[in-house]
């Protein structure tokens, strides 16, 4: 059965992203922006292994004033794109757990493959009713966004709030 790793309210800055990691995450299904290599070289100085996957009824959804989606339920038949990142270390996933921030819940999904993965799914709020548009996002947004990334990895890196 899956497994949601929700926030706690109030959650304190030294533990509440500890908190949500210490179920043990194994792999990471990426959706939206993180499928990007520049984005994961930006955020973590390298590019993970990674295996095509899909997370059935679900979709990455449009987020109203947002240039990323977020991974949420789908009404009708369908799954979202993406691929499995699976040798993350601890380290990175601290600190993609904080560039996610408290706006995500780490949930478990089942995956096309059977399998369970961890991803980060919206909770709600500014959805829009067209799905993310990843070709748009590379062609529009990708190199200024891994600037961005690249700009707060040193932060994440040493346990700083992403403050943005």
């Amino acid at each position: 059965m899956p497994q949601t790793i929700t926030r706690h309210n109030p959650v304190p800055e030294t533990s509440g992203r500890r908190d949500r990691l210490a179920q043990g995450p194994d792999v990471l299904f990426c959706y939206g922006t993180l499928q990007f290599d520049d984005v994961l070289k930006a955020l973590l100085g390298r590019i993970p292994q990674r295996t095509p996957a899909s997370a059935p009824g679900y979709r990455a959804a449009a987020l109203e004033g947002r240039v990323y989606p977020g991974l949420v339920l789908r009404a009708f038949s369908g799954s979202a794109p993406g691929v499995v990142l699976t040798d993350l270390s601890n380290e990175e996933w601290r600190i993609l757990d904080a560039f996610e921030d408290e706006r995500y819940d780490l949930r478990e999904v089942t995956l096309s493959t059977g399998e369970t993965g961890w991803a980060y799914v919206w909770p709600g709020g500014d959805v829009r009713t067209e799905d993310w548009d990843a070709e748009e996002f590379q062609a529009r947004h990708l190199s200024a966004y891994a600037e961005r990334c690249a700009r707060l990895a040193p932060g994440l890196a040493a346990g700083e709030p992403k403050g943005e």
